[in-house]
């Protein structure tokens, strides 16, 4: 029986761009939404540069922008971060185009960070519905996103705020003994997950850690040379890099589940974490923000992608496996942030959480080869 969808011909080398071929004939654009992973993946397609992809971010934006500049299905009042890392798409479509209504887009998501409610040391809640909780996946959904708007509309007081955040964060969620962090900080110390002493969570999730990263290297693309905070940027950056090269697997180059616990049965190398963190560390070398030893982190983690994550079926369509679904703290049903929690989600092929940090990463790597 023949497939509906035509094999795509394979006459490119680069994973990234068979990386996106293959999401675009998987995803037809009425499966798209204003969702945080929706909008990494369309981020990083759109990053390949060439013609081709150059509207994709577009045709996906102009579904949800209407002609006065709302969003479709986003709601200011939910003050959830994740709906916020959509709106990276909207600056260089606004760039392109000229049209202001995508400027109106950014302003409204730029309200709702003006009046996102903040824990008592002023950062910001992950949700309305998490109230005075921090998780290190918010600091990617907001900040990089504050920091182009900072740049975009000439507003340098917001890298005092976008710079606040990844401090208290790090100064919080921080273990002296590993360097790791822990996912999520409740202020509080109100919920089940919280240690009572430190209000953080129980273990470092890979993906959290991953996505604070990213934050960080996205950040610094926009953040002025001469913003006093930047050295403490880079300084948290070099010691979470030099914390995380220890525990990557010496066999794979990938990171674990839960990164400090390989040897524990039922944890499991993951691919989203390992993708961020290949890019992420590459990126930062090829910026001269890490020292070049972290290269060959960066590319023995994207090695090991390829070896052990990456599947090409019979119509040449390429899937990369090895991925968290989900993972989060509290709600209902209520997630104790637990080991066994963390390794019981379940684990997905071509989940975009993994896709676009993948894409992102080949993007990184073809750039070395290319120098």
């Amino acid at each position: 029986m023949s497939h509906p969808i035509a094999p795509p011909i394979v006459t490119t080398n680069s994973w990234a761009v068979r990386m996106a071929d293959s999401v675009l004939q998987n995803y037809p654009e009425s499966k798209w939404k204003w969702h945080y992973e929706h909008g990494l993946v369309v981020q990083a397609i759109a990053a390949i540069g060439e013609s081709r992809f150059q509207d994709v971010d577009q045709a996906r934006v102009d579904r949800f922008v209407t002609a006065d500049g709302e969003i479709r299905t986003y709601r200011v009042g939910e003050f959830n971060l994740d709906q916020i890392n959509p709106g990276k798409l909207l600056f260089s479509v606004y760039r392109r185009s000229g049209d202001e209504r995508y400027a109106a887009a950014i302003r409204l998501l730029r309200k709702q960070m003006r009046e996102q409610p903040r824990t008592p040391s002023g950062g910001y809640w992950h949700k309305q519905i998490y109230p005075n909780q921090m998780w290190l996946d918010g600091v990617y959904m907001a900040e990089p996103f504050q920091a182009e708007c900072a740049f975009t509309f000439n507003e340098p007081e917001l890298f005092d705020e976008i710079t606040r955040q990844f401090i208290l964060m790090e100064n919080h969620t921080r273990d002296p003994q590993t360097g790791l962090l822990y996912h999520g900080w409740d202020e509080s110390k109100a919920q089940k997950w919280a240690n009572p002493a430190t209000g953080c969570s129980p273990h470092f999730w890979g993906r959290a850690i991953g996505w604070y990263v990213m934050a960080l290297v996205d950040v610094l693309d926009f953040l002025p040379t001469e913003h006093p905070q930047r050295p403490t940027l880079l300084d948290i950056l070099s010691r979470l890099a030099a914390a995380l090269v220890r525990f990557q697997d010496s066999a794979s180059g990938l990171w674990y589940q839960i990164i400090d616990q390989p040897q524990r049965p039922g944890n499991y190398r993951e691919s989203s974490a390992s993708a961020m963190l290949a890019y992420g560390f590459a990126k930062a070398v090829r910026q001269g923000w890490l020292a070049t030893e972290y290269l060959s982190a960066a590319r023995r983690a994207y090695r090991g992608l390829l070896e052990n994550m990456i599947r090409v079926d019979a119509r040449g369509l390429v899937s990369l496996e090895g991925t968290c679904s989900v993972a989060g703290l509290g709600g209902d049903p209520y997630r104790d942030g637990s080991f066994n929690y963390y390794i019981n989600e379940p684990i997905v092929a071509n989940d975009f959480k993994g896709v676009g940090p993948f894409i992102l990463a080949a993007l990184e790597m073809e750039k070395v080869k290319a120098e």
